[in-house]
């Protein structure tokens, strides 16, 4: 049957959608989240159908086409197309499978893999698969098979080293930005380590959001290789390349849905290293109470499973569980966030000590993977000496930014507010929660200006009426919402 195209112009970020008039829909015996192929010339492709119930949405007799449609078929408006039934894909019978409290098997998960990047599931179908790895956690063969498949399916970087590092921090620590200051040490020592990072999803920043303020974070896999090649090491934004592109389609909807299966978390990490062709991968845990792992037995079981699935991957993976009780770093959000990496960098008195001390600790950890001796020396000298700011500047020039840029004329917004303390003694705790939402709430990461600045942590004396932090922001409004967040909440304890 032939109809006509209707451009839409509107895309739902991965799921291929068709939208039919009711009367056609009727005709065709087509329900809403059946599935249609719809072919332009030798261009074919599936699509989920949707119904609209007026003819000014689409009229009888042409097909409203979503842009990853569109892109599909090289179709346009107007364009005449074939439509044809076509059953649901396989993979939807193996998630019932799975809900119904069976192992798959790894090639049955491959298929919902494959089906999930080509987009012939939508956002309930891929819901009910993380939820069937919720109720039935995923068995250890069917979480190296996910993250085979994740790889298989995705975009991948090569390099002829004898070591790819890596870095992996399960997160909830506000400032925790050590890939910053890793990154060029790791790099001047010799090491290769292409990192992909992340943007924020529920933090006031993350690596990406960070390093942009520096330089672009969006780079083609051929532009990686080449900064990689000439500078040993990047800071990118992972999801510019589609490496696990069906991790990024499922943490999506694991976000929406509020729950992170451990599986289908281990693979999603694992899974991105794998992609980069990592040997040596370093997994920080940061445990308290406010972070994302709370409790130590949570923590070594995690430990276990990372070097077992790492194991089976071919990578070597060591695990280190950390301090999480309070923000590390001075910044939360990203121009405080990068402004901390460059006072590092540069020796500044003003440079955060604590993020400093950490970030050596991890480098020298990783320099021991591979066999440095004398590692936390050397890690040390080479921050100590000013090579690894030599080497932070070539990548960020590589990746198109400046490098001379000055961290005391980086923005900030231009509302703040400078919370002082109520009375004088010791601070007990500062709660990293309540300083996410804080910075969040001002503008961070979007605002990348936006955020909050701490002059003191935990177990600091503070005089009555001394900085504690500042809140940053472009906006009053914003401004004062953040402040709410602190009277609602509290966060800073001063005994």
């Amino acid at each position: 049957m032939k109809l006509k195209v209707k451009d839409m112009d509107i895309a739902t970020g991965g799921v291929l959608i068709a939208i039919l008039n009711i009367e056609d829909a009727k005709r065709f015996d087509l329900y809403p989240e059946d599935r249609i192929t719809i072919r332009k010339g030798k261009k074919m492709t599936t699509a989920v159908v949707n119904v609209a119930e007026s003819r000014k949405a689409v009229s009888p007799g042409k097909i409203g086409l979503f842009e990853e449609v569109i892109g599909k078929i090289k179709a346009k408006q107007g364009d005449n197309v074939d439509i044809d039934i076509q059953e649901k894909p396989k993979s939807i019978a193996l998630i019932k499978k799975k809900l119904d409290g069976h192992s798959l098997t790894a090639k049955e998960t491959d298929t919902i893999v494959k089906h999930i990047v080509q987009g012939r599931l939508t956002d309930i179908e891929l819901a009910y698969y993380i939820a069937s790895g919720y109720m039935k956690p995923l068995e250890l063969g069917e979480i190296v098979a996910l993250t085979k498949s994740m790889v298989k399916y995705g975009g991948h970087l090569k390099f002829n080293k004898k070591f790819i590092i890596d870095k992996h921090c399960s997160g909830g620590v506000p400032g925790n930005r050590t890939t910053m200051i890793l990154v060029p040490i790791l790099a001047a020592a010799g090491l290769t380590m292409p990192k992909t990072s992340s943007r924020s999803i529920t933090s006031p920043a993350g690596t990406a959001d960070t390093m942009e303020v520096l330089a672009p974070v969006s780079q083609s896999l051929d532009k990686i290789k080449k900064i990689v090649k000439k500078t040993n090491g990047c800071i990118v934004w992972g999801g510019a390349v589609d490496l696990a592109a069906a991790d990024d389609k499922m943490i999506r909807v694991r976000h929406s849905m509020s729950i992170d299966p451990e599986g289908m978390l281990l693979s999603s990490i694992l899974a991105k290293k794998a992609a980069v062709g990592s040997t040596h991968v370093l997994i920080d845990i940061p445990l308290g109470k406010d972070t994302k792992i709370k409790t130590k037995k949570e923590a070594v079981h995690l430990k276990r499973m990372f070097i077992k699935i790492g194991k089976r991957l071919g990578m070597k993976v060591k695990v280190i569980i950390t301090d999480g009780t309070e923000p590390i770093g001075n910044g939360s959000g990203p121009v405080l966030e990068a402004r901390d990496a460059l006072y590092i960098f540069r020796r500044d008195e003003k440079r955060p000590l604590d993020l400093e001390k950490k970030s050596v600790m991890m480098a020298a950890e990783i320099m021991k993977m591979v066999g440095i001796k004398d590692a936390k020396k050397k890690a040390r000298q080479i921050l100590d000496s000013g090579i690894a700011y030599v080497k932070m500047k070539e990548i960020i020039k590589a990746q198109g930014g400046n490098p001379d840029i000055d961290p005391d004329k980086l923005r900030l917004g231009k509302y703040s507010y400078t919370y002082k303390s109520p009375k004088s003694g010791t601070i007990y705790d500062i709660d990293n929660i309540t300083i996410a939402k804080m910075a969040r709430i001002a503008g961070a990461p979007r605002d990348k200006e936006a955020g909050v600045y701490l002059y003191k942590h935990e177990r600091q004396k503070v005089k009555r009426g001394e900085k504690i932090f500042t809140i940053y922001s472009d906006s009053k409004v914003k401004l004062n919402y953040a402040l709410n967040i602190l009277k609602r909440r509290g966060g800073i304890t001063i005994g």
